[in-house]
């Protein structure tokens, strides 16, 4: 079995235990347990802002131990964390569980998301991580499938068995994660530990696309609570609407993705959800004015599932695109945090918005997501002007070039005195052990150091040259 059929059974162990928690766990907590909704609303926003938190050092941790083990350990423990959902009696105990389910499960997408690219060529990574997806959207059907089958008993043995089977499935993910190749990790640079967080463009870039997914709470919150109290839609539409989401996802994610070649690309994947989203909340807001609503509602769907696989195949390219080699880790979980947030605060602004305003609270949520993703492009664009080099150069997109793998970078003000006095007399030599510098595609590395040639002349002089 190769690497790819390796990550996408264990994507399916992981979205498959993840099912059955999501259709399950409020019932659970409010029949079985005995909290309130207000207390499991605050012990899963709090569990999910410690593991947004707690993203940045395990990616980092991965970028350091390798990602293979480290996803392993994290997907053990949050197989743990959800056994441990069965002996919780208290609203303490509650507390305490989800906050190591939300930092086990934030550092295991952080981790998982190393190893993929650790283990896939840069170009392919966009369109793997698109199959992933399709991937975990069967194995989140299927375990709603049976989570459903456990609502319908509604016993207390049903609901245990659901967790049971939940954690089982994130103990096979990590025995299948052990069947791929131990990948080695890079070498450390020189820089700040947790380079993440002094990035000011790679943050914007995670801020803007956090805005971009709010649309997350839209179907499984927003909606069934717009159809209940504005629309003459049955109820049981919201299912429909599921289904079309995940069946769509699971077709057409893989086909979507494919477009996207580089950050260009990326950019403009993410500019064009903005607008598909905007026209979704546009006919969503007209399901609340006619006797059509069902027409309405399902051409909202589709278009909203468009838009939610053009934005995907977007921030993947740009999430991995602009993450150094050697902190793929690291800025992974940063860039994950935009989830948490979109779960935290995505249903308070959206409720308050369309539940408060009607049509216009649509058509300035799709106005949020229209701004977002214009933003998006140039954000990009900065971030691609300020990548750090290992030695501390800064690329510049316009002129960039290979050198050979143990060549010396010697920028302008740092050269030593010999070579600039050799570079004033005009006397440049090339022996026989010199390397030409060759023009490189779109600032890539190689195999070598990749540095900026602009007005201020680069000297390079060969490392350890023989005499």
């Amino acid at each position: 079995m190769n690497d790819r059929r390796v990550l996408a059974l264990a994507q399916f162990a992981n979205a498959f235990g993840d099912g059955l928690y999501l259709v399950t766990s409020a019932l659970y907590f409010t029949r079985v347990v005995g909290l309130s909704p207000a207390q499991i609303g605050f012990g899963l926003t709090l569990g999910w802002a410690v593991g947004a938190v707690a993203g940045v050092p395990l990616g980092h941790l991965a970028d350091r131990r390798g990602p293979r083990g480290v996803a392993v350990l994290l997907a053990l423990t949050t197989a743990a964390a959800v056994a441990a959902f069965l002996f919780v009696g208290s609203f303490g105990w509650f507390v305490a569980v989800a906050c190591l389910y939300g930092t086990a499960q934030t550092g295991l997408s952080a981790a998982r998301q190393a190893l993929l690219a650790a283990l896939v060529e840069p170009a392919e990574r966009t369109a793997v991580r698109a199959s992933l997806q399709a991937v975990l959207n069967a194995g989140l059907a299927v375990g709603a499938a049976l989570g459903g089958l456990a609502l319908h008993l509604g016993t207390r043995a049903g609901y245990q068995t659901v967790f049971a089977l939940d954690a089982a499935g994130f103990v096979i993910a990590a025995l299948v994660l052990l069947r791929l190749p131990a990948v080695r990790t890079a070498p450390v640079t020189a820089g700040p530990r947790l380079a993440v967080l002094r990035d000011r463009p790679y943050a914007v870039v995670t801020l803007i696309n956090a805005v971009m997914l709010f649309y997350m709470p839209l179907l499984s919150l927003l909606v069934p609570l717009w159809i209940a109290e504005r629309t003459t839609a049955p109820a049981w539409l919201v299912s429909v609407l599921l289904l079309l989401n995940t069946l769509s996802v699971v077709l057409f994610q893989v086909r979507v993705a494919r477009r996207v070649k580089g950050l260009r690309d990326a950019s403009v994947s993410v500019r064009n959800s903005g607008f598909v989203m905007f026209a979704a909340c546009a006919v969503f807001a007209l399901s609340g004015l006619g006797p059509y609503a069902w027409l309405f509602l399902l051409v909202a769907g589709g278009l909203l599932v468009a838009g939610e696989m053009m934005l995907a195949a977007g921030s993947w390219e740009i999430g991995f695109g602009l993450a150094p080699a050697d902190k793929q880790g690291q800025y992974q979980g940063f860039f994950g945090t935009g989830v948490a947030v979109a779960r935290m605060l995505g249903p308070v602004v959206l409720t308050w918005l369309v539940l408060g305003a009607g049509a216009a609270g649509w058509l300035l949520v799709g106005l949020m997501f229209v701004t977002a993703g214009a933003a998006m492009a140039p954000a990009v664009r900065w971030a691609e002007r300020t990548r750090v080099l290992p030695e501390g150069a800064r690329v510049r997109p316009e002129a960039t070039h290979v050198l050979p793998e143990g060549t010396h970078v010697l920028l302008e003000g740092t050269q030593p005195q010999a070579v600039a006095d050799h570079e004033d007399t005009g006397e440049r030599h090339r022996g026989p052990g010199d390397h030409r510098v060759e023009q490189a595609e779109r600032g890539q590395r190689q195999g070598g150091h990749v540095v900026g040639e602009g007005p201020e002349q680069v000297a390079l002089d060969r490392a350890q040259r023989p005499a």
